[in-house]
C-alpha cells in the first residue's frame, strides 16, 4: 500500500501533463490488446507456411487444398479460395490473390499508426510538463530566502513528467515492432504461398492435378 500511496503521491507532483500521459498509456494498452486479438484470428501461422510449402514442393495438391481448408485465418482462406478459382479461371487467380491480401494487410495495420504518434507524442508532453514546472519552480527564486531547496525540489518533481513521457514511449515503440515483425512475417509467408500457388496453376487447373 505504501508503495502505491508513494506512486500516486508522484503522480500528482508531475502537473496536469501527468493525465495526459495516463490517457495515451491507456490507449496504448487497449490498441495492444485489441490488434493482440485480432492477430490471433487472422494471422494463419508460421507453421501452416511451412507445410504448405512442403505440400506444394511434393506436388500434393490435394494435401495442399485439404491443409488451407482445414485452417483458419487469412492466409488460409485465400490460398483455399485461389485454388479453387484455378480449376475455373487461372487467370484470376493472381489478381485474386493481390486483391485479397492488399485488404487483409490493411486491416492488420489498423491504428498501428496510432501507436507511432505516441511513441513521438508522449516524450514531447513529457517535456512540455517538465519545462512547465520549472517555470514553476524558478519563478520562487529568491536569494535573500534561502530557497535554493525549493528550486531544486521543484525541478526534480518536474522531471517527473519527462520520466512518465519515456515510459509510454517506450512501451508504446515495443507494441508498435512487435506488431509490425508479425505483419512482416505474414507478407513473407503470403508471398512465398501465393508464388508456390502461381506455379502451380497449370496442375491445380488440370484434372490431374486436383485428383493429386
Amino acid at each position: 500500500m505504501e508503495a502505491i500511496s508513494t506512486g500516486i503521491a508522484f503522480f500528482h507532483k508531475g502537473g496536469f501533463i501527468m493525465y495526459v500521459l495516463l490517457v495515451c498509456s491507456v490507449f496504448v494498452m487497449t490498441i495492444g490488446i485489441e490488434r493482440a486479438m485480432y492477430f490471433s484470428r487472422t494471422d494463419t501461422g508460421r507453421a501452416f507456411a511451412r507445410a504448405f510449402y512442403k505440400c506444394m514442393a511434393n506436388h500434393d495438391i490435394a494435401g495442399a487444398q485439404k491443409l488451407a481448408e482445414d485452417h483458419r485465418g487469412a492466409l488460409a482462406n485465400i490460398l483455399f479460395t485461389a485454388m479453387k478459382l484455378a480449376r475455373k479461371d487461372a487467370d484470376q487467380v493472381s489478381s485474386y490473390m493481390e486483391i485479397q491480401s492488399g485488404i487483409v494487410l490493411s486491416k492488420l495495420r489498423k491504428r498501428l499508426y496510432y501507436l507511432s504518434v505516441i511513441v513521438t507524442m508522449a516524450p514531447l508532453l513529457g517535456l512540455l510538463g517538465t519545462i512547465s514546472g520549472m517555470i514553476s519552480a524558478f519563478s520562487i527564486f529568491n536569494l535573500d530566502s534561502g530557497q535554493a531547496s525549493a528550486i531544486t525540489g521543484g525541478v526534480g518533481e518536474a522531471l517527473i513528467a519527462t520520466a512518465m513521457g519515456l515510459c509510454v514511449a517506450i512501451v508504446a515503440l515495443a507494441v508498435h515492432a512487435y506488431f509490425v515483425q508479425r505483419i512482416e512475417n505474414i507478407v513473407t509467408d503470403m508471398e512465398q504461398c501465393f508464388s508456390l500457388v502461381e506455379s502451380a496453376k497449370g496442375e491445380l487447373a488440370s484434372p490431374e492435378g486436383a485428383a493429386r
